[in-house]
């Protein structure tokens, strides 16, 4: 899959229905990943007239939706055969999130203190995390 495509899915996907369903306070936040901020991406929050919160760069990802992201992608890249398209590859998500133990997700957010004062004893640099 090349990227126009998967960012062209994103907005589909993901911003259109929550900009329809959330309006007028719809505001999208993202963590500055390159398919959250290609040219496509920013044209159509213009036009859809989608307010943003900017990140400065290197911000600190508190995030803990990013680790699940990146145990969804492990699990997903396990299986036997790979995605061969947009479709083959929701259901492989899918199948991954369904599976995903309640203790995993519960575990990242009870972390949010932990990770929250490493930020600060970081002076609001980057950490571990």
């Amino acid at each position: 899959m090349n990227g126009p495509v998967v960012r062209t899915k994103h907005i589909s996907l993901f911003n259109v229905p929550l900009h329809e369903q959330y309006r007028p306070d719809f505001i999208f936040m993202d963590d500055n990943a390159p398919a959250h901020r290609g040219r496509i991406i920013r044209e159509w929050l213009l036009e859809a007239g989608v307010l943003q919160i900017e990140w400065p760069a290197l911000s600190p990802d508190l995030n803990p939706i990013e680790n699940l992201w990146d145990q969804l992608s492990l699990h997903v890249e396990g299986h036997n055969t790979a995605p061969q398209d947009l479709s083959d590859l929701r259901a492989a998500l899918q199948e991954e999130w369904n599976a995903m133990p309640q203790q995993t997700i519960n575990r990242l957010v009870y972390s949010m203190r932990r990770r929250c004062q490493a930020v600060i004893y970081a002076q609001g640099h980057m950490t571990s995390h």
